[in-house]
């Protein structure tokens, strides 16, 4: 009898898993010890972000039966996880009751399972698998969208669920960064780690922030203690100057009516049109999956009940046979095709008509007076998601499409509809009044019965 005892005791203490002491630097604590129902970790390179986050989870999966998502906007491979760091802290850590297998991880005690996802591949359908997760760790934040947001946040549903936050910011909007970070309710905890608040940070690393602090303040400011990069640096349009566009100075203006229509390419790009008078942006409507026939009958209804001066479209892809349909239709005289591949009209200056319009925008949005735009978030991220540089002649250009929308989610249909207006001068041979800038008056514009350039 007492032999039956003593192998009971012997089985059952096989199902606890071994005490190992697991140091956790003090402000990673909350992790372990809080209940939030979101985790939000943020800062510079050295403040050991992942490292405390993968300790902590492998920690609580040992305690008790977990099921642990780790996410990230686009996972091509298991090696684009966090699969690999886990795996080197179970062998650093010597955590045997772990099992390892090519694209998950579980403990052999508790249960506990980590499973890996790339969020941009999920939809409402598929995404339905993660709603018993008890812990979502989203690594590298700062590259998630507001779409993907949106899809996960009701996803992740089960009663003290929660969802651990980790990134580095990167731009003023990163998504996450306003929807949670510069805002966090009383559910949300939001921490910021640097270097200097990491006991664990190796000395070597604490010399290299030391040494870009005196070469390079501004690197320094944002590879070790976290601040968004400058948006001068690389970006076209900041946010700065959009967000003061949606300020509101004026509902109405008598300058020409332009429209700019962005036509569908691919998938889920919309096609948009944008309405614009001088100083003022109207605003935008947007469309799903229309074939040429149909965007050309809307553009068709918009131009005979609205009467624009000039309804300037693209013509690559898709646009060319919406084009042909127009000017079949007699619209000749108002559409004009542009392609953004183009040569530019200040072929000096810019390396296409892509990056002379939109700097149109840019020069439009910081020029006096001030300019209106609809207050719009979306609007916000289409004109901020482009980044610049300069070609071998120094002429301005713009990085390819397909790298914004890789960052950005989707593409920024409305952002070149807005671009699209600003293709060529419009002048106006209207009747005389004061046009809505407030800077021309009739005089100004048809003075020896001359047309002139109406103002951006």
């Amino acid at each position: 009898m007492n032999d039956s005892k003593n192998k009971i005791r012997k089985k059952s203490s096989k199902l606890k898993a071994p005490e190992l002491k697991i140091e956790i630097a003090e402000v990673f604590r909350p992790l372990l010890s809080e209940a939030h129902r979101i985790k939000f970790y943020y800062g510079g390179r050295g403040g050991g972000k992942s490292y405390a986050f993968a300790d902590s989870l492998l920690l609580l999966g040992r305690q008790r039966k977990l099921f642990i998502a780790c996410l990230r906007e686009i996972q091509d491979s298991i090696k684009d996880s966090v699969y690999k760091l886990l795996c080197d802290r179970i062998s650093t850590w010597g955590l045997n009751d772990y099992k390892i297998f090519e694209n998950k991880i579980e403990n052999t005690i508790t249960k506990t399972r980590f499973v890996f996802k790339g969020l941009r591949d999920q939809d409402v359908n598929n995404i339905k698998s993660l709603e018993g997760v008890d812990i979502a760790w989203i690594e590298e934040a700062q590259t998630i969208t507001k779409k993907s947001w949106n899809i996960l946040n009701p996803t992740i549903r089960k009663d003290g669920s929660e969802i651990w936050i980790s990134m580095n910011r990167e731009e003023e909007n990163d998504p996450l960064w306003v929807l949670v970070g510069s805002k966090p309710d009383e559910r949300t905890l939001v921490c910021k780690v640097n270097y200097y608040d990491n006991p664990f940070c190796p000395q070597e690393l604490k010399l290299q922030a030391e040494k870009c602090k005196q070469e390079s303040p501004e690197d320094y400011e944002h590879i070790w203690l976290g601040e968004p990069v400058r948006q001068s640096n690389y970006k076209l349009i900041s946010s700065s100057l959009v967000r003061d566009a949606f300020i509101l100075k004026m509902s109405s203006s008598t300058s020409p009516l332009v429209i700019g229509l962005d036509i569908a390419r691919f998938g889920d790009d919309k096609t948009s049109f944008c309405f614009r008078r001088g100083r003022l942006c109207l605003g935008f409507e947007s469309y799903s999956k229309l074939d040429n026939v149909e965007v050309a009958n809307l553009a068709t209804n918009i131009i005979r009940s609205q009467r624009p001066h000039r309804l300037f479209m693209d013509i690559g892809g898709q646009g060319a046979g919406v084009y042909d349909i127009l000017k079949d239709r007699g619209f000749g005289e108002i559409i004009r095709g542009v392609y953004f591949g183009e040569k530019a009209l200040n072929e000096e200056r810019y390396f296409n008509r892509r990056a002379e319009m939109w700097d149109e925008v840019r020069q439009w949005l910081s020029s006096k007076p001030e300019v209106q735009l609809p207050a719009d978030e979306e609007l916000l991220d289409d004109l901020t998601s482009v980044n610049k540089k300069y070609d071998r002649r120094g002429r301005l250009q713009l990085e390819e499409k397909d790298e914004i929308k890789k960052r950005l989610g989707r593409s920024p249909d409305r952002g070149d509809a807005l671009a699209l207006t600003f293709a060529e001068p419009v002048y106006d041979d209207g009747e005389p009044r004061i046009y809505g800038n407030g800077r021309l008056t009739y005089n100004d514009l048809f003075n020896n019965n001359s047309k002139r350039r109406i103002e951006w």
